[in-house]
């Protein structure tokens, strides 16, 4: 009878994973029969407006040279094919692991889609702010693998995302400004050496899994021989075994209001908001000019202010980090300036290179010793802040087209909550967390390699041609169509 009921669970559980396999599948399905819709649809449009130049141009007064804004018409083919397919595995894997995909966005949108490189970094934003967002709605009702706690640690988030969105402002200006040889020499000098700690940081956690399971798996027998041997009152032994199985089932499930902190995602919201207005109005006053400056200014007081705001209840001890359990974290002065600074240095990367700050908040937290699922979800919830403040500005200069972003962004958004959906039951199946440590290395190794042999081969081009190699001049940046 037993044998049965185990063999009718089974069965159950096989098509049950079956028809989530064919949902998958039809999702996919449909994304790209979205997307010979859009470019179809696009395509008679163009066909039937006056015909216009694909590319418009940008220009540099001080280098005086021109560069183009490569936007290539939305043709159903084999191009838009490949980059459903990478962008679709690039949000998948970027947002498990809590760095966003940008890594890999940027060579799918130059080297297969046809874009030029400033317009591939805005669209990579876009794509990366859709897929946050919907990350962090999944995330949203998920609770602390081990501690009855929300998954996303909104101290944490409230200490780096505001030091992040002002490193995200200066990494766009400096994207208007640094040259190719740097930032090629930069990216790979980062990625080689964050990929490579990620993945000693996954070997070691990997082994405390095994640790831990072997320790499980050799109290579970010694239980079983005291439950075996405790046989003369059935009924104390029921409640015996009861109490020892109840660590195992699910906890309490909460609603999503409850599960939100209001305060602290208030204030984060307040920071967006602040910042995002000034970088508004920034745009419509002349470049470098008094008004223009006063405005950049101003996002530093705000930033540093709410930053400064949790790092200062960090110190006192009226904060600590939650999700590293009941040891918390003595926070010195030292690491306080230095865990911001490196919020700071996180938004500049992905402002400059159209990635998500997470390449640096993911290590970083899970360095703090923070869960990995945990880890995951706060870096992916202060990336989604600052991404979308970076496309709202890219949008302001003009930087993609926008049926090809939102089309991207579909194709993230979806990627990004079939990635959480499989990896989480892939985490319940194996009992092992380290798998998002793994993802995070192998996206930010893969990232390394794209984006690095892509700046490479650009940059032989250019010395081929004997093209202007020097700094851009961010006072003389104008678009015109």
């Amino acid at each position: 009878m037993i044998m049965a009921m185990h063999g009718s669970k089974r069965r159950d559980m096989k098509w049950v994973t079956l028809g989530r396999s064919r949902f998958l599948l039809i999702c996919f399905l449909l994304l790209l029969l979205l997307s010979s819709y859009v470019t179809s649809s696009h395509q008679y449009t163009d066909q039937k407006a006056t015909p216009a130049s694909n590319e418009t141009k940008g220009v540099d007064i001080h280098a005086k040279v021109f560069y183009k804004h490569t936007w290539p018409g939305m043709k159903f083919g084999w191009r838009i094919i490949v980059g459903t397919i990478i962008g679709f595995l690039g949000s998948s894997f970027g947002t498990v692991g809590g760095v966003g995909g940008g890594g890999i966005f940027v060579p799918m949108l130059t080297l297969i889609v046809g874009f030029d490189a400033k317009s591939a970094t805005a669209i990579s934003k876009f794509m990366i702010t859709g897929g946050a967002g919907a990350t962090v709605l999944y995330n949203l009702k998920k609770r602390h693998p081990t501690l009855d706690l929300p998954v996303i640690d909104y101290d944490l988030a409230l200490l780096f995302q505001p030091m992040l969105m002002l490193g995200i402002s200066l990494g766009v200006a400096f994207n208007l400004i640094f040259p190719d040889w740097m930032l090629t020499t930069l990216l790979i000098i980062f990625f080689t050496g964050i990929s490579v700690n990620a993945f000693l940081k996954g070997v070691n956690t990997w082994k405390k899994e095994t640790l831990t399971k072997k320790e499980a798996k050799d109290n579970s027998q010694l239980n079983d021989i005291r439950t075996e041997d405790a046989t003369l009152d059935l009924q104390i032994g029921e409640s015996v075994n009861e109490n020892q199985t109840n660590t195992n089932l699910p906890r309490k499930k909460v609603s999503v209001i409850e599960n939100v902190y209001w305060k602290e995602l208030g204030l984060l919201f307040s920071v967006w908001i602040m910042i995002l207005a000034l970088q508004i109005g920034k745009n419509y006053t002349t470049t470098c000019s008094l008004i223009y400056w006063i405005l950049n200014l101003l996002q530093v007081p705000i930033a540093i202010g709410v930053s400064g705001y949790e790092a200062i209840l960090l110190y006192k001890g009226k904060r600590v980090i939650a999700s590293n359990g009941d040891q918390g974290i003595n926070w010195s002065v030292k690491q306080l300036i230095l865990y911001c600074s490196c919020g700071i240095i996180a938004g500049i990367i992905g402002g400059l290179l159209g990635l998500g700050g997470g390449f640096i908040l993911g290590p970083l937290f899970i360095g703090l010793g923070i869960p990995p699922q945990v880890a995951s979800a706060t870096s992916t919830f202060a990336m989604t802040f600052s991404a979308s403040m970076s496309v709202v500005e890219y949008y302001l200069l003009k930087r993609f087209p926008i049926p090809y972003a939102l089309y991207f962004v579909v194709v993230a958004t979806v990627a990004a909550l079939v990635g959480q959906h499989l990896v989480r039951k892939l985490i319940a199946l194996l009992g092992r967390a380290s798998i998002i440590i793994f993802i995070l290395a192998l996206t930010v190794f893969v990232s390394g390699i794209s984006l690095g042999g892509t700046g490479i081969a650009n940059l032989i081009k250019r010395l081929e041609n004997k093209e202007y190699m020097g700094f851009g001049n961010l006072c003389s940046y104008a678009v015109r169509n």
